[in-house]
Order: structure tokens, then C-alpha cells, then sequence
């Protein structure tokens, strides 16, 4: 676990040396390059981006002392990823293609019309099933969207209560994971207004930051019960806390770093959720988890337009909108983060993170789902690896 360590000290000092150079920023900037740890580490101390950069060249020279195949995979795509961010940081030539190649890992660019068209037939599908027909696809979502939308007054009571019956639902991971604490847990929902985002996990304060001016369908609350919490973010960081405490998982487990190699799989965990518990079971579930997945893959497609091709954000605005099924208004919000140099290309992490994951899953056989849980929360992962090492579970 020595290599893990040093990693994790060198991303630490990359985090000081980012915070002192963007003091007194914006929110985003304010959450550094690591926004949560959940272990104290020592960091390097670095007077510039070079001597990170050769820190962790240092280290790349030195992976074949991983403890694992999986091990030294994952060191080698995630110091790569920090070097990307170096690139970045320091202002050198990186296309935003490289950056999702390196950063995110993936080489998902614009999503493809066959997979939002199979996202808009499915969400057809649904809105007849419950009687929502007779229109175009817009304005029969938009009147099952109005009847369904939860008063703002009442959305942090509904997620409250899906965070119990989520909690409730995940016995079996907590067995499988020796998660005798989990039923102690809790993350209390805050409103939260004029933010960049719709939802966000502050683990040290055990809150969940909802953003109430966003429009909540019960599905979306229930989608973000298990996302923020039960079995995502919350389940995951505590579960990595205690082992990297116990000496179970290396110290850079303690660590969520922004737009790096671990981001895909640490979002996607949190969007199978509902798969895991077995929580897709109504038409209008059907229907939110095919909205849910269609916006998070348009958000990608809007990211690439705007900083892979160079379109301006105006021109694409209103076929995302459109396709997204929102109003032109919310989809400028949820597409805030495009303007912030490091947060850019981590709308990636959610659609292809949650494809990622979904790819394993749909493989697993019933006897097999404790392995895989303990293989996918109990190791840290990139796209790649988490495919890769699946079936010999991490050696």
C-alpha cells in the first residue's frame, strides 16, 4: 500500500497548490481538487506544477511494486489523469478530448442519436402506458411533468422519507459489505437556492445540499435518495473511511478527486443505486430512470458541442433543451459547470460512469452479487478496470 500513499500525499499537495492559486474564486473553486477526504493525509509540499509533475513520474516509474494487477492499473490511469490536470492547470495545450480520454477515461464524445432516440421511445412508451397521450413527446411529458411535480413546500420531506426506505432496502449490501453501522447513518436534506447544482453529498456535515428552486418529481427525489445516500455517496465514502482507518483499502481510497480517474465509477455507484435494491418498479419509475439517463447523456452531448467542437452555448441551448425535455432556463443551470476549467469535463463522470457499472451489473448472476459488491466498493476504479479485473476480483 506504500505506492497508494505516496499518490495520496502527492494529489494532496496538488490540491494546496490548486487552492492557493485560485483563492477567493467562486464556489466550485472553493471545493479545491480534493472537495472531501475522509482520512488526514500528509501532503507533499510543491512550490510549482512541475515538481508534481515529476513527483508523479517518479511514481509512474515504480508501479510494477503494486500490490495487484488491478493495483497497478489503477495507479497508472490515475497518476495519468493527475498529470492531465497538471496540463491543464498550468494552462498547456490540451484538447478537451484528451482531457475526457485522460481525466475521465473514457472516449465517449458526442452521444449517439440511436441512444437518445431509444431514451425518447422508451419515455413515449411510458407516457401512453399512463395515459399521457395524444400529443407530441414535449407536451404529453410536460402534462405528466406538471401533475407529477412534488410542491417545493414538501420535496425535502419526500426525500427524507425515500432515504428511510432506501436505507430500509439495503440489508444485503450491508451484510455483504459487514456494514453493521449503516442503519445508524443519516444525511439530513438542506434547501439550498442559486446554486451549480441539483443535488450535493457534504459527508463531513452529513447533509445533503438540495437545490429547491429545481423542478422534483418523486422518481427524481427517489433517484437522488439512493444517489446522495443509500447505497451512493454517503454508504460508499463511510464504507471507504472505515477501511482505509482499519488498514483494509490504501490512503488514497480516503480521497475524492475532481475530475480524475476515480470520478466515472464513484458517480456511477451511486447511479445504479436503484438497480442494486431493486427500486425500478413502477411505469412511472420506467419512465424517470429513462429521463434520468436521456439528460445525463444530452449533458455530455451539450459539453462536447460547446468545448469539443467550439459552439457557443446560445446556439446549443435550445436542441438540448428540447431534447432534454426541460425548459431552456433549467438546462442553462444544469449546465453551469461547463464555464469552470476543472469541473468541464466531469458531467462525463454520471452517463458514463452509470453505463460503466450498468456494463458489469447486467452480467452478474444473482449468486454473484455480494462479490461484486465487495470487488466494485471495496477497490478503487476507472471504467476500465473495474471490466478488466472483474472476473479474477482484483488480483
Amino acid at each position: 500500500m506504500e505506492l497508494g500513499g505516496e499518490l495520496a500525499a502527492i494529489t494532496a499537495g496538488l490540491d494546496l497548490l490548486y487552492r492557493s492559486r485560485n483563492r477567493n474564486a467562486g464556489i466550485l473553486d472553493a471545493e479545491g481538487l480534493i472537495p472531501v477526504a475522509v482520512a488526514e493525509v500528509a501532503p507533499r509540499h510543491f512550490g510549482s506544477y512541475e515538481e508534481g509533475e515529476a513527483a508523479i513520474l517518479s511514481l509512474r516509474d515504480r508501479l510494477g511494486g503494486a500490490e495487484s494487477a488491478l493495483r497497478r492499473d489503477w495507479l497508472d490511469e490515475m497518476s495519468d489523469s493527475l498529470l492531465a490536470l497538471i496540463a491543464t492547470f498550468r494552462g498547456d495545450r490540451i484538447t478537451f478530448a484528451e482531457r475526457l480520454e485522460r481525466q475521465i477515461r473514457t472516449d465517449t464524445r458526442d452521444i449517439p442519436d440511436e441512444i437518445i432516440a431509444g431514451y425518447h421511445n422508451g419515455i413515449r412508451q411510458a407516457l401512453d402506458e399512463l395515459g399521457f397521450r395524444g400529443g407530441d413527446l414535449l407536451e404529453d411529458f410536460t402534462r405528466w411533468e406538471k401533475q407529477a411535480r412534488i410542491p417545493e413546500d414538501r420535496v425535502l420531506d419526500v426525500l427524507a422519507d425515500f432515504q428511510r426506505q432506501a436505507r430500509a432496502r439495503c440489508g444485503r449490501l450491508a451484510s455483504v459489505l459487514n456494514a453493521d453501522w449503516l442503519d445508524a447513518e443519516w444525511i439530513k436534506p438542506v434547501a439550498q437556492r442559486d446554486v451549480p447544482y441539483s443535488a450535493y453529498c457534504d459527508f463531513p456535515g452529513r447533509q445533503v445540499l438540495l437545490n429547491v428552486g429545481f423542478p422534483y418529481t418523486a422518481f427524481s427525489l427517489k433517484h437522488l435518495a439512493v444517489h446522495e445516500a443509500f447505497p451512493g455517496h454517503l454508504v460508499h465514502l463511510k464504507l471507504r473511511e472505515r477501511r482505509v482507518a482499519e488498514g483494509h483499502m490504501p490512503l488514497d481510497a480516503a480521497q475524492v478527486v475532481t475530475s480524475s480517474a476515480s470520478s466515472a465509477i464513484f458517480e456511477g455507484i451511486a447511479d445504479n443505486g436503484l438497480q442494486f435494491l431493486d427500486w425500478v418498479e413502477t411505469t412511472e419509475d420506467h419512465l424517470g430512470h429513462l429521463l434520468q439517463r436521456l439528460r445525463s447523456a444530452l449533458r455530455c452531448r451539450a459539453a462536447w458541442r460547446a468545448l469539443g467542437e467550439g459552439k457557443p452555448l446560445e446556439e446549443i441551448l435550445p436542441d438540448i433543451a428540447r431534447d432534454s425535455l426541460q425548459t431552456p432556463t433549467v438546462t442553462r443551470s444544469r449546465l453551469a459547470f461547463l464555464g469552470h476549467d476543472l469541473r468541464a469535463p466531469f458531467v462525463y463522470a454520471y452517463w458514463c460512469g452509470e453505463m460503466a457499472v450498468d456494463a458489469v451489473w447486467s452480467t452478474i448472476a444473482e449468486e454473484e452479487r455480494g462479490s461484486f459488491w465487495e470487488y466494485l466498493y471495496g477497490n478503487m476504479h476507472t471504467p476500465a478496470t473495474l471490466a478488466r479485473h472483474w472476473k479474477n476480483c482484483g488480483s
